[in-house]
């Protein structure tokens, strides 16, 4: 048996690029998203990870973390793992440390499989064939003609059968702007996001606001640091109105803190945040013993082979501003038909080559 190809270069640099609209939701308000990308060499191939995150994070990269990478086995993910959240035991594993072993972590799996001459899904494992996408985008920011016209066409052109719509920046408007989205979407599900900006009391009464409007999805009604208080807020939802948290797990401990305190329907991760490819499988195992169903959340394209590998995986956000950069910046991105995103199982790893004629006018 050949010797397993090993680490030689690891690269990150930080792009940013502007949004096409002013976008906001009930907490923070944005005109540009920064990605690091990062690639990974051994044996003769490159994985490509990224992270949507600061760009403060390609030097800790660089510096920090990819001395740490060289020379270990490209096939012996579990193990780079295990030094890399080492290396930021002292810096703090969430946050920005946390998105940048996730980068690292899903260029390791892609190399692996183009190592290996693989589709990432193959290697992953497949439960079923596609994903199937909710669309997302419905800014605070927008007018009731931009939120009609978004909203309708992940309906009408993506085939989406659930939208999500950004809420309580403005609460006082949000009743004429849940029923203005409806009526964009017709028969589809319509999901809303407050991005933590309620106390528990003022989230139930939004809740019960809300079912008018056939609302089926509130996200984060609450922050997703207190547990207790989303809790309270499932318990007295609306008995037909999930209640969705997860995208700030950088951890399986912090997931696990939300399972545990009964706060969430389904729960939600990110490949970007939650340790990549390894912690999202992590995070779908702990989903899977607590019988509770998993979402993925932004970055499509990156998270479409593990998301057909998961077994309680409900469905991905198709996120505005992720489609776009991903369009823009990956060869490979995928394409919805009929509300999914499927594999494509021609090309080895996930797919996404980085388009760096294009990119280069985004670096930062």
């Amino acid at each position: 048996m050949r010797d397993a190809p090993t680490i030689t270069t690891v690269r990150a640099r930080a792009y940013t690029v502007p949004t096409d609209a002013p976008e906001a939701d009930g907490t923070f308000a944005w005109d540009k998203t920064t990605l690091v990308v990062v690639h990974v060499e051994a044996g003769g191939e490159t994985g490509l990870g990224y992270s949507y995150t600061d760009a403060s994070v390609a030097p800790l990269i660089e510096t920090t973390l990819a001395p740490r990478l060289a020379g270990l086995s490209a096939f012996d993910i579990p193990r780079a793992g295990a030094v890399l959240w080492g290396v930021v035991r002292n810096l703090g594993r969430s946050g920005l440390a946390a998105t940048a072993i996730s980068a690292l972590n899903t260029a390791l799996w892609d190399l692996k499989a183009r190592l290996l001459g693989l589709p990432l899904a193959s290697l992953f494992g497949r439960v079923r064939e596609r994903a199937e996408i909710y669309g997302s985008g419905g800014f605070t920011s927008y007018d009731d003609r931009q939120l009609r016209e978004q909203l309708g066409a992940f309906v009408e052109q993506d085939g989406c059968r659930a939208v999500k719509m950004k809420i309580g920046s403005q609460p006082e408007h949000d009743p004429q702007r849940m029923a203005a989205a409806k009526a964009a979407i017709g028969d589809a599900y319509l999901f809303i996001d407050a991005n933590g900006a309620f106390t528990p009391k003022r989230a139930v009464a939004v809740a019960r606001a809300a079912e008018q409007f056939g609302v089926a999805w509130f996200e984060e009604p609450v922050t997703s640091d207190d547990p207790a208080g989303m809790a309270a807020v499932r318990a007295a939802a609306p008995a037909g109105m999930e209640i969705a948290a997860g995208e700030y797990a950088y951890t399986i401990d912090d997931l696990r803190g939300l399972l545990e305190a009964g706060s969430v329907d389904v729960a939600q991760a990110d490949v970007t945040r939650c340790g990549g490819y390894s912690g999202f499988l992590k995070i779908a195992a702990l989903c899977e013993a607590a019988h509770i169903d998993l979402s993925g959340h932004c970055a499509p394209a990156l998270h479409l082979p593990v998301a057909v590998a998961a077994p309680r995986f409900r469905h991905l956000e198709w996120f505005h501003d992720h489609v776009r950069i991903e369009r823009m910046l990956f060869d490979g991105a995928p394409v919805p038909r009929d509300g999914a995103i499927t594999p494509d199982l021609t090309r080895p790893g996930h797919g996404l080559i980085l388009k760096t004629r294009d990119a280069d006018a985004y670096a930062v």
